[in-house]
């Protein structure tokens, strides 16, 4: 079995007209100290205050009927660039095993402040668990300003949809 040791050395870089960055230099030794075997370099940057922060969204998806995640829920998510516009699709993906979508799913992780849709397509949801739906899609409209996290969850039976902004 081998350990490791590592070293860190950390640099501020401070300047009035530029933001913080730290250099991080990692060494890495083995048991018995001998080394450094290897050694990497990264540069860190801080945001400061005065830059612009990005809302993170996530969403959730819960059959109501069975109490488990709606998993393979098709959805759609778009943005309202412009009013007299339609809306720009961004994404189209499925829920997850747990009604999420996944670390992998092409859902912009980071919005700017406007206004967005998440259309989920419940007919063939509800048809592919054995059951009919009085809703054939759900959309959800919502407008995002300066928030730094949005959590969108989804109660759904075949009769009835609840949504409501979550944390």
């Amino acid at each position: 079995m081998c350990f490791f040791r590592v070293s860190l050395l950390l640099l501020l870089v401070l300047h009035s007209q530029i933001t913080p960055q730290y250099t991080l230099i990692l060494q890495a030794a083995d048991s018995l100290g001998n080394g450094p075997s290897t050694t990497a370099t990264a540069m860190i940057k801080v945001a400061s205050s005065d830059e612009v922060h990005h809302t993170f969204l996530t969403v959730h998806a819960l059959n109501v009927l069975t109490g488990l995640p709606a998993q393979g829920l098709a959805m759609n998510f778009s943005k309202l660039e412009d009013p007299q516009r339609p809306w720009a699709e961004l994404m189209r993906s499925k829920t997850n095993p747990d009604g999420r979508l996944d670390r992998n799913s092409p859902m912009p992780r980071e919005l700017k402040p406007g206004t967005y849709k998440l259309h989920f397509e419940t007919r063939e949801y509800w048809e592919q668990q054995g059951y009919s739906s009085f809703y054939p899609y759900v959309e959800i409209v919502f407008t995002i300003t300066e928030e730094e996290k949005v959590h969108i969850p989804l109660l759904l039976s075949p009769y009835s949809y609840t949504t409501y902004r979550g944390s």
